[in-house]
């Protein structure tokens, strides 16, 4: 019996089923036409994209990288499963808000946020700025969607390197993948990380850092305890320190460097307290 094309497909296994995630990019003065690439020699194109930079989301977060001399990495924590970005453009009203959206709870201040990425000559953290170009890309796959950003000529060690930095978010996946990628095939070291504040609970492990608390008030309806982790190799870094602001791991000198972050909601039904997030990292 000859089956047909798509029963082949689902009983063949091929089949991925939906995909739950998403890219976004746009320019802030039009919300209907989806980019996929967009650049600035000045490096910083914050206040003109939707945003402020390009961003992805799965199920339970969406995550953006600013595009200016930050490269941070921001969250949008969730209260229930699901895809908003393209809905909400990061920024729902606050009655959306009080319906059961998500919200910008996460304030990165002038820290690496959840997992961005900076450089470290030695002596002190280098940001990936100033450029002599700046590239923002965003993709999608059958199973994931991706953010890439680009920082061209950046000043280090008396050299100018090019590194990249890309998060991917996977369907099923609550932790999003970010690289960083020495794109001239020198060794540098790296600089990631998360940020806390005032009142905040940490747990660290051999392998993770974890933290629970609230942000300052800023553009979120209302203050929502929130927790972030970074997931890594012990083996890949050099030194751990704490700046006062945010936890730093700085990497053994190499041109790619890989970690994963997890950020969770008080609000939401499966992680919503510091003791789940550390048996949820463990």
């Amino acid at each position: 019996m000859k089956l047909s094309f798509m029963a082949a497909l689902l009983f063949g296994g091929i089949c991925f089923g939906q995909n739950n995630t998403d890219a976004s990019l746009y320019m802030k003065a039009d919300k209907i036409s989806y980019l996929t690439d967009i650049g600035s020699e000045s490096g910083d194109l914050y206040s003109t994209i939707g945003h402020h930079g390009p961003a992805v989301e799965n199920e339970w977060m969406a995550l953006r990288i600013y595009f200016s001399d930050k490269v941070a990495i921001d969250v949008y924590n969730k209260a229930k499963k699901g895809l908003e970005l393209k809905a909400a453009h990061w920024y729902p009203t606050p009655e959306q808000q009080k319906e059961g959206w998500g919200a910008d709870y996460y304030k990165v201040g002038a820290t690496v946020g959840l997992g961005g990425v900076r450089l470290w000559d030695g002596e002190k953290v280098v940001p990936l700025n100033p450029v002599t170009n700046r590239l923002a890309h965003v993709g999608k796959t059958a199973t994931t969607s991706y953010m890439e950003m680009i920082s061209r000529g950046v000043p280090y060690k008396g050299k100018k390197v090019d590194i990249k930095v890309r998060v991917t978010v996977f369907s099923g996946k609550r932790e999003a993948k970010v690289e960083a990628f020495s794109l001239n095939g020198e060794k540098v070291q790296f600089v990631t990380g998360v940020n806390y504040f005032k009142g905040f609970e940490t747990k660290k492990g051999k392998n993770y850092i974890a933290v629970w608390g609230t942000h300052p008030e800023d553009v979120a309806a209302e203050v929502v305890g929130i927790g972030a982790a970074i997931k890594y190799n012990p083996k890949d870094y050099v030194k751990n320190t704490d700046d006062g602001t945010q936890y730093l791991l700085i990497s053994k000198p190499a041109k790619y460097l890989t970690t994963e972050i997890v950020s969770a909601s008080a609000k939401e039904n499966e992680i919503n307290n510091l003791e789940k997030l550390e048996a949820y990292m463990k």
